[in-house]
């Protein structure tokens, strides 16, 4: 019998990469997603007909009961958070409902319904914020600098006093920043790769960004996955740090994304004060060798291979948009722009 996960979140990128990644393991996978006008399945959409989808909300008890009832998952996978940091300053109340107390309902919902399930927190290198020490390790005390960053202590906390209260099987991954082609365009690594394949088939000219100072540890978010489900198949639940070890700043970033496409960003880049963040986090760079060691795990995709993963993704899929829409816009060719040419881009990852 095969085993059965909850993913809350599945929508989200991680959610996508999860799914296909448990499906391709021959998991029953349920998908938790909260009820509303709209339905936001482009992620998954290739999955639809594999999945199983149940109703349930992080701000309700009652729906997060009934989904683990419905769904009776040996594994769940709680993706579910107000996510974007900028967004935390102009909703700190909801960013606390959903991204920490969301946590405790949930850990509140299996303790009722199922206790034997095994339990994932998706924390975050953003509660480490101003930093103690570099790399950042499972022992670098906390100190983050947004309301998202405080919101998911608060999540990493209540699973770890889940784990010593009640002794289920509860483990947090804190994980550094994470991205892929399916990243939300509102993110600064698909903002930036967005916004350098539309300069490059001359639909705008500018990028604008705020801090190109600030430095991450940047992977890819099909390895982090991988490694969330490595947690859950340990003979004991325990938390780990999941990055590359390797920092890059944003102006790093915006130059690797132009030379994929062989353009000078100076040309196109330009810097509002107002895009900077109230408190910036200005280093995140991660220590995962306990999780190398223990989980087995380590990353296959490195920056600049992510990076050019991105660009050409969002090249290729603005190219046939504007293929298949000739009227609203036409696709300039080397020979009437001078970004170059239109052909698609061939990704090697």
């Amino acid at each position: 019998m095969s085993k059965r996960a909850l993913i809350t979140g599945i929508t989200g990128q991680d959610g996508s990469y999860l799914a296909e990644l448990l499906l391709e393991k021959g998991y029953a996978v349920y998908g938790m997603v909260r009820r509303s006008s709209t339905e936001n399945f482009a992620r998954i959409e290739h999955l639809r007909d594999k999945l199983q989808l149940v109703q349930g909300d992080l701000l309700d008890p009652t729906s997060l009961e009934k989904a683990l009832r419905t769904s009776q998952p040996q594994e769940i996978y709680n993706l579910a958070a107000q996510s974007f940091v900028p967004a935390s300053w102009e909703q700190p109340i909801l960013t606390g409902e959903f991204t920490g107390l969301g946590v405790a309902r949930l850990l509140e919902a299996l303790r009722t319904v199922c206790p034997e399930a095994r339990f994932y927190q998706a924390s975050s290198s953003e509660m480490f914020g101003k930093v103690r020490e570099v790399p950042q390790s499972e022992v670098t005390p906390f100190h983050p600098r947004s309301p998202y960053g405080v919101a998911k202590a608060y999540g990493h906390y209540i699973t770890v006093n889940a784990r010593e209260s009640y002794n289920l099987f509860a483990v947090s991954g804190i994980l550094f920043n994470h991205e892929s082609p399916r990243r939300g365009l509102e993110f600064v690594t698909r903002k930036i790769s967005r916004a350098v394949a539309s300069i490059k088939l001359g639909l705008s000219s500018t990028l604008e960004l705020g801090n190109l100072d600030a430095r991450r540890d940047w992977g890819f978010a099909g390895d982090y996955v991988d490694a969330m489900w490595r947690m859950l198949q340990q003979d004991a639940p325990d938390d780990y740090v999941i990055a590359t070890g390797a920092t890059h700043s944003v102006s790093d970033l915006v130059s690797t994304a132009f030379s994929v496409v062989n353009l000078n960003p100076e040309n196109y880049v330009r810097i509002r004060a107002d895009l900077i963040r109230p408190a910036e986090v200005d280093l995140l760079v991660g220590d995962a060798s306990k999780a190398k060691r223990q989980l087995a795990w380590t990353p296959t995709v490195d920056f600049h291979g992510l990076v050019e993963l991105m660009v050409k993704a969002d090249y290729n899929q603005l190219l046939s948009e504007a293929k298949a829409r000739p009227r609203q816009f036409s696709v300039p060719t080397s020979k009437s722009h001078s970004t170059g040419s239109s052909r698609p881009l061939e990704a090697n990852a």
